[in-house]
């Protein structure tokens, strides 16, 4: 007797711990964020996976509507950061990935800021997973916003090592089919191609310019220490 009520207390201090653990998943994740890259965060050691959204790689190339090639994932990076400045976000879970981040939908106030990527064209939605962000990749390939000025190889695509530009008024993974575009395929991206450069203004803020900006090729780098 005196056993069973050791075992039966044994199993609601587990299942209590279990139940507190749950509810400790679930709350949502705030804090100053740092940007890993344009669709993933940092918050205090935690990786977080923007849920729903797929920006381009950092390290990936796309083309303006000139033809251009311009760091198209370095972009997406820059204007999420941005967007954040040094406001904390609220991310709320919705599960794990395969590579240990949560996947969330992250807000900065009321800001949704995976919408945001996607309406602003620096991410396409992530069809595979979710569909909550078509509307907003609708909307930024009627106004031809960011990646959709031009062309661009889906990310997953890229990730994959395939190198063919789909134009931008085609959605990869939607229901439109990719439209091949004629230009050759993206050639492998060159080490520094892809290279950030940085200044300080006067105000002291640090001022970042991605290859294709309009300031970046007069911008020079000095590795002098002042």
């Amino acid at each position: 007797m005196i056993l069973q009520k050791v075992i039966r207390s044994i199993i609601y201090a587990l299942a209590f711990l279990l139940a507190l653990a749950t509810a400790s998943a679930a709350e949502p994740n705030t804090g100053r964020a740092s940007v890993v890259d344009g669709d993933t965060l940092d918050i205090g050691g935690t990786l977080i996976r923007l849920h729903g959204i797929d920006a381009p790689e950092s390290g990936q190339l796309c083309q303006d509507r000139a033809g251009k090639d311009f760091c198209c994932g370095q972009a997406a990076a820059l204007a999420l950061a941005n967007r954040i400045g040094s406001t904390p976000v609220s991310c709320d879970p919705r599960n794990t990935d395969k590579y240990g981040r949560t996947v969330a939908v992250c807000r900065k106030g009321a800001d949704d800021l995976n919408g945001w990527l996607v309406a602003q064209g620096h991410a396409i939605a992530y069809r595979r997973y979710s569909e909550d962000y078509v509307p907003a990749e609708d909307t930024a390939k009627a106004g031809k916003l960011g990646i959709w000025a031009g062309s661009f190889t889906a990310p997953g695509d890229w990730r994959k090592g395939e190198r063919a530009m789909t134009m931008g008024f085609a959605a990869p993974g939607g229901p439109d089919s990719p439209i091949p575009s004629p230009m050759p395929p993206q050639p492998a991206l060159k080490a520094g191609s892809c290279a950030i450069k940085g200044n300080i203004s006067r105000k002291g803020e640090k001022v970042f310019h991605v290859p294709g900006s309009r300031d970046y090729d007069r911008t020079r780098i000095s590795e002098k220490v002042g």
